[in-house]
């Protein structure tokens, strides 16, 4: 085809790609072979190591309580101050200071918080293809099917962190988020 603009002559090429039909054989033969991996989430604090693979298990851990030292260990995998995670769990400097020194434990609320937002964390690196930076930076930005807020600013309450992994999952899967 030759189109003619004043002095210039412009050519484009047709080129016609022939679409190869999806093979549900192949695909199910794939999914089948493709093996499937039990989720382990672990969280480290004052010398022990909390491991938990189902709900049963994080809330013997939630009713044990984990120790205030956690809050660190989240905030420094958030790559957030420690201040701006005690905002999130709703505790004062002055508190959190004198529990950690005395190695106290997190009542079951701040706890199961903690856990929960651990499981994000992994969940959210696995999503971003274990780019830590990319996620961190997915974490600050706006986020319209969030109601216009950034998904940091969800992670006080269960019910936000729900949402943000939701978001999470429609993003695996393709969907807007």
């Amino acid at each position: 085809m030759f189109y003619i603009y004043s002095k210039y002559v412009v050519t484009m090429k047709q080129t016609v790609k022939k679409t190869v039909p999806f093979d549900t054989k192949k695909s199910i033969q794939k999914a089948s072979e493709r093996k499937l991996t039990d989720r382990k989430w672990t969280l480290s604090s004052d010398g022990k190591v909390y491991v938990w693979t189902n709900k049963m298990e994080r809330v013997e851990i939630i009713r044990q309580g984990i120790p205030y030292g956690s809050i660190e260990v989240i905030s420094k995998r958030l790559n957030r101050p420690v201040k701006s995670m005690l905002t999130i769990v709703g505790l004062p400097q002055t508190t959190y200071n004198k529990k950690k020194s005395d190695h106290s434990l997190l009542d079951s609320r701040d706890s199961e918080l903690v856990l929960l937002i651990t499981e994000l964390i992994d969940y959210g690196v696995e999503v971003f293809n274990n780019e830590n930076e990319k996620f961190q930076r997915w974490l600050k930005k706006p986020n319209l099917s969030l109601g216009g807020n950034s998904p940091e600013n969800l992670l006080d309450t269960i019910t936000g962190i729900d949402e943000v992994k939701f978001c999470l999952n429609r993003l695996e899967f393709g969907n807007l988020a």
